[in-house]
Parts: C-alpha cells; structure tokens; sequence
C-alpha cells in the first residue's frame, strides 16, 4: 500500500509530500547532523527519490560533503533532507506533519553521541551506519 505524507518548514515557504512507505527510518548522532540541525541527533526516514516532491517553495541546497546534498528553508533554517545517492533521499522526521508516523528503527553514529543525549534501549544501536559494526 502506497503511503502519503506531508511535511515542511517552521514557517511554511517550503512544503513536501512523500507517496510511499518509508523504507527505514533511524536516529542519526553524527557530528554532521548535529551541525546541520543545531540539535543533538536527527531522526530521518529514507524514501525513493522518485516518491519525493517538493510542493511548495525552493528549498536552499548545501553540499555539506562532496557526496552529500543537504536541503533546508532559506527563510528560517529549517533541516529538511538529506541525499547521497541518486535513487533514494532522507526526509526530516521532524518536518513531517505528523512526525509519528513514522517510528525510527536504529540509532547510528552512536560513535559520536553526545554524552549527555540519551540513548533508548530497546532500539538497535550501530557505533557508524546502520548496517555497520565497527
């Protein structure tokens, strides 16, 4: 079944829409997430790149890396997405409309977690990406 979902910005200039299931979602602590954010971790879901829409609005792009493309609002700084490959994009939990419904699976980074950020147990937790043991 074929799943919609709306998001956007604090100030509503730029909007989305995602027309699929999420095929994973997890809490990121990497330093450049952080960053990005300005917050202790980001919750992400990854989509199809094609399932993705921009709806309202042109979101600001920064290149954070060279393989990394990050969009947020050019008017109040909202983190929106997250893309290093061609086919698929990650979209800020946060900024959905409804930011439950989607529950993150894993946590990663866990390598640069802050300190004081608490870690939920129950969830899996990977020290680099999600598939990655060291």
């Amino acid at each position: 079944m074929r799943e919609t979902l709306e998001g956007g910005c604090l100030c509503g200039a730029v909007r989305y829409r995602i027309e699929a299931e999420a095929a994973e979602a997890s809490i990121c602590h990497c330093a450049t997430c952080r960053r990005a954010a300005g917050a202790p971790s980001v919750a992400w879901a990854t989509v199809a790149v094609d399932a993705f829409a921009w709806t309202a609005g042109a979101a600001a792009r920064h290149a954070s890396s060279a393989e990394v493309l990050r969009t947020h609002c050019a008017v109040c700084g909202t983190c929106l997405t997250y893309q290093s490959a061609p086919d698929s994009i990650d979209v800020t939990l946060a900024s959905l409309d409804d930011p439950e419904a989607i529950r993150p699976a894993s946590e990663i980074w866990l390598s640069h977690r802050l300190g004081w950020e608490a870690v939920d147990p129950a969830r899996p937790g990977f020290p680099r990406g999600s598939q990655e043991d060291d």
